[in-house]
């Protein structure tokens, strides 16, 4: 099984999950980060490091973000790997709580 990267993360970007990776399953996006399903060991190190709570075991994903598991798997056959944490968005605090985010997962 694997990990997965949900809304909460869209616009926010904190990387401090890729720090945390053994393995590097995580790619980065323009306002999202995307767990690697292939490439994700399931240790679960990440799930704690994200400071939106935005990261699940696939298992335990709230069924609103049911279809992020398939987002997540499609953005990282598109995105480039990311091995070391990156700055957060200069705006990723006012977005930090706001819910309803998807239509901003790749601009």
């Amino acid at each position: 099984m694997t990990h997965v990267v949900s809304e909460p993360c869209i616009r926010c970007r904190y990387t401090d999950c890729i720090d945390d990776c053994p393995v590097d399953c995580f790619h980065l996006g323009p306002s999202f980060v995307a767990i690697d399903p292939a490439t994700c060991i399931d240790c679960g190190l990440c799930v704690a490091a994200c400071p939106v709570g935005a990261i699940f075991h696939a298992d335990l994903l709230p069924v609103s973000q049911k279809d992020f598991l398939e987002l997540n798997a499609h953005f990282a056959r598109l995105w480039p790997r990311a091995s070391q944490r990156e700055p957060k968005l200069p705006d990723a605090d006012q977005w930090r709580d706001v819910t309803d985010k998807r239509r901003w997962i790749a601009d």
